[in-house]
């Protein structure tokens, strides 16, 4: 059964803030749930679905329905890391198209910049006994695969620090972007080595926030007074370590983005604007060489030439400064990515940034570590009238 135009991201919300003491993340998931609700004009009352991921406090989706006061008769915790959020529309969009729900809410929220890092990660993991042994770290693994697309395809530290270097054109005209200073492939070059070849201005911010989004079904969005966007397709897709035998240059986009694509029966070339999960640069280089945006090892090449800069670039892309300078709470990324997808395609991106006519956007996410293992989601979305 496919999901094309049979459910609608009715309402999108992030927390403004990226430093919250003295809230809990329960305050945080409720706050964002009612700015979400708010934007598409519906009230808690009228949700009877409700996703969430592994940031949500204690039995996540059964206290967070408790907290919210849900009546709720569908329910999903599906746990991808950053991709989590992804997911949840697809599988949102799939729940509606059974007739399973009407109205489905998905929320993030996460406090590490204010030292509540939340539930301890891949305890009693399988890997667990053969790696954690060697002390790997995320930042670790990424250079790992940074060094190892250098290696295979002659990919420089310039090409990645352009990729920062856009993300910081976009920000400064976000006014509660966590980084606002545009800077310079020098300046990326010149922060401090932290993992070689990935340089400090080459990782994401650490920020408090979360934000949230409201599926609904046809019948429902035709009712709102609210410019909605329709689900066109999703793919999701794992990838590990293969029992050794990893390639390091390529990411689950590789298999997540064609079934997205084939599902929305569009290719890459459609795309108007794409949010790309953005960890660190290399996890952008290589995500938009696996979704297609051009040749695998070319990464490095289109990315110099402004590619990625809104809003005349070949492909715009995350216009609100992204993971690298906006916003990255609970330290995943895949939620903020839906939402400026949804604010692009309803033309309420800001002004300098935003993409012309934009009608059709791919929204990203990867969870856990090029490194090692992750799961991978890629959506497209669609003007209403798309």
């Amino acid at each position: 059964m496919s999901i094309k135009g049979k459910a609608f991201i009715a309402g999108a919300y992030e927390h403004p803030d990226r430093e919250i003491p003295g809230k809990s993340p329960a305050q945080v998931h409720a706050e964002v749930a009612l700015g979400a609700l708010a934007d598409a004009g519906l009230s808690l009352s009228d949700v009877d679905a409700y996703f969430c991921a592994g940031d949500a406090p204690g039995f996540g989706t059964i206290s967070m329905a408790e907290y919210l006061g849900l009546g709720l008769s569908y329910m999903d915790s599906t746990e991808t890391g950053g991709s989590s959020y992804v997911v949840h529309v697809g599988h949102a969009a799939a729940a509606i198209a059974a007739g399973k729900c009407q109205v489905a809410l998905i929320t993030l929220a996460g406090l590490p910049r204010s030292g509540d890092f939340g539930r301890p990660p891949f305890g009693g993991a399988p890997e667990g006994a053969f790696e954690n042994v060697f002390g790997p770290t995320v930042l670790g693994m990424y250079a790992l695969a940074a060094q190892r697309h250098m290696y295979e395809f002659g990919t420089t530290s310039e090409q990645l620090a352009a990729i920062k270097v856009a993300a910081s054109h976009h920000a400064q005209h976000n006014s509660r972007a966590f980084l606002q200073d545009v800077i310079t492939i020098e300046d990326v070059l010149q922060s401090p080595l932290v993992s070689d070849p990935l340089h400090r201005l080459d990782c994401c911010v650490i920020t408090d926030g979360g934000g949230a989004l409201l599926v609904v079904s046809p019948e429902v969005a035709r009712d709102l007074d609210r410019q909605c966007v329709k689900v066109l397709g999703e793919g999701e897709a794992p990838k590990h370590t293969n029992n050794g035998r990893i390639d390091l240059t390529h990411t689950g986009a590789l298999w997540s983005g064609p079934r997205a694509f084939r599902e929305a029966g569009l290719t890459p070339a459609d795309i108007d604007y794409a949010s790309i999960y953005d960890s660190f640069t290399i996890t952008v280089l290589e995500t938009i060489e696996d979704l297609g945006f051009c040749e695998k090892g070319k990464g490095g090449s289109f990315v110099m030439d402004g590619a990625l800069h809104a809003p005349h670039g070949k492909l715009p892309f995350n216009t609100d400064g992204g993971g690298l300078c906006n916003n990255h709470p609970a330290n995943r990324g895949g939620m903020t990515k839906v939402i400026e997808a949804v604010r692009q395609l309803r033309g309420e991106a800001h002004p300098k940034v935003q993409v012309p006519d934009c009608s059709l956007a791919l929204a990203h996410g990867t969870g856990g570590s090029l490194g090692t293992r992750m799961g991978s989601a890629t959506l497209i979305l669609g003007r209403e009238d798309a």
